[in-house]
């Protein structure tokens, strides 16, 4: 007699995940349904992404709203996903923009021998298992002057959740010292987030040299 062998962590994230793509546009920073919270971020990716048209890796791209603010400034953007229904939402909301989806770990993209002027990563780092094997996965995947775009943060007061950033430029110093990285404070903009915010969110971009 056998029995079902208990559900991993990853089949369990991906279940999760695939669950939440029904309402993941909701909240205000993953839809950008609000023209303003949308400008936010549209003003915010022209400060982070190299001149277009460039080659654009959106790695954890959900439903892809990052995805479309960056075509839509005339880059080639490849999002990934683990969770199909969060693909599927992004090749809808993409449509006629040349964008191509793949469902596959953010943590090891199933991108080939391809290179990227820019690897974007929003919300994504700090729940993976191992931080510093994808960060040298996603430094691999740089072309040369390339760089890193990491939107991460430390969230919730009693029981925060996230990663900080001064943990953050530490995984990276392990990875490549060579990296040059800047860090942009999020938290005191709430038009990015459709409201007040006190807790950490930050952007840290890091390039390869040659980067503009």
């Amino acid at each position: 007699m056998t029995t079902d062998a208990a559900p991993s962590a990853d089949d369990r994230s991906a279940a999760y995940w695939q669950a939440a793509a029904a309402t993941f546009d909701d909240a205000p920073d993953h839809g950008l349904r609000d023209p303003v919270v949308r400008a936010a971020w549209a003003a915010r990716l022209r400060g982070w992404l190299p001149t277009p048209p460039a080659a654009l890796l959106d790695l954890g791209c959900g439903t892809g709203s990052l995805s479309l603010l960056a075509a839509e400034a005339g880059h080639r953007v490849l999002g990934v996903d683990h969770a199909p229904a969060m693909i599927e939402r992004a090749r809808a909301k993409l449509a006629g923009h040349g964008a191509r989806f793949l469902t596959g770990d953010a943590a090891r993209p199933p991108v080939g021998e391809e290179r990227f002027a820019a690897v974007v990563v929003r919300h994504v780092l700090w729940a993976l298992p191992d931080p510093r094997a994808a960060l040298r996965r996603w430094r691999g995947l740089l072309a040369p002057g390339g760089r890193l775009v990491l939107v991460e943060g430390r969230w919730g007061e009693s029981d925060p959740t996230g990663i900080a950033a001064t943990e953050l430029r530490a995984h990276l110093r392990e990875v490549d010292c060579g990296l040059r990285v800047r860090v942009e404070d999020l938290s005191g903009d709430p038009l990015l987030w459709g409201r007040e915010v006190s807790d950490e969110r930050y952007a840290l971009i890091a390039g390869l040299p040659g980067d503009a």
